[in-house]
């Protein structure tokens, strides 16, 4: 293992946590991760890492000399790229919501690897935020705001959404023709993942955001629960159009308050801000950018 292999391993220990993750990030036994760090701690004359039952973490010596291999393994990735462009390789984990996976991403996968056979993609689905360094996640696709401010990426579209309701709910509590007849309606409640408190429903009113949050009888943490709840008549949704258009034309949720819709939903990729970002990731980051533009073309979005 030349000096840059063991600073990249030394990297990516301290941002798992530990070594076995590291080891299966990077391919390397165990014990040759083990048997590296000591000789670089050898070599520097200092130890790097504390070493605990439950987790590895840098000490102080081991903060500097991270924050220097981070900025020196980017300026040589940089300046690799630019004279020996090869095709990006290795393995690649991405984390996505499922309803943008199944709807947009999966179908069009196949191009992407006819376009980089020599990336190996491993997909996982979630609608929280993950810890990408924990959890080993090279970068997210995600819909809705951003507040973890440690990730940085960019904006691929912007989703069209809708205030829905069911038929039965409807016949119930009658179709609002106005933000003034709200007070009388229920809503189904989605949880921050943070903090737990109930989204407010959002409409656009003279340009601006009006939040209006309603009485509800359901809290639920989940795009797929959300909806569904949704069509059982258990409150006012609103989703992405996309996500539930099949929904809406086979009539098992019907469009309200259209004059007033709620702001578009952002969808993002994301990756940890202060990691090196590797040609596999950038390459799919682009992939994904051009991808969801030819969707807003067509309007599928």
């Amino acid at each position: 293992m030349d000096r840059f292999d063991t600073m990249r391993l030394f990297v990516r220990i301290v941002e798992r946590g530990n070594f076995a993750g590291a080891a299966r990030d990077l391919g390397f036994p165990r014990a040759t991760v083990t048997r590296a760090i000591q000789q670089l701690e050898g070599h520097l004359g200092t130890r790097l890492l504390e070493r605990t039952t439950r987790a590895v973490r840098p000490t102080d010596d081991g903060i500097g000399y991270y924050g220097r291999c981070v900025q020196l393994l980017a300026d040589l990735d940089e300046i690799e790229s630019g004279f020996r462009p090869s095709e990006p390789k290795g393995p690649l984990c991405v984390d996505m919501q499922g309803t943008l996976a199944r709807f947009f991403v999966l179908p069009a996968l196949p191009d992407f690897l006819r376009q980089h056979p020599a990336i190996e993609l491993r997909l996982s689905e979630t609608d929280r935020m993950v810890d990408l360094v924990e959890e080993g996640i090279d970068c997210v696709l995600r819909a809705g705001g951003l507040p973890d401010s440690s990730l940085v990426g960019r904006k691929v579209a912007d989703a069209e959404q809708a205030t829905l309701a069911s038929p039965g709910y409807l016949d119930r509590f009658g179709m609002p023709s106005a933000l003034e007849d709200l007070p009388r309606h229920r809503m189904v409640a989605y949880a921050a993942s943070a903090s737990g408190q109930p989204y407010a429903l959002d409409f656009i009113v003279d340009g601006g955001t009006r939040e209006v949050l309603l009485p509800f009888d359901v809290t639920v943490r989940g795009a797929e629960l959300y909806t569904a709840a949704g069509v059982a008549g258990l409150g006012l949704i609103q989703v992405p159009r996309y996500r539930v258009q099949h929904q809406i034309d086979a009539g098992a949720l019907v469009p309200v308050l259209a004059q007033f819709p709620p702001p578009p939903m952002p969808i993002s990729v994301l990756h940890p801000g202060h990691r090196t970002v590797s040609p596999r990731t950038r390459v799919f980051a682009d992939w994904l950018v051009a991808l969801f533009e030819r969707l807003q073309a067509e309007e599928r979005l």
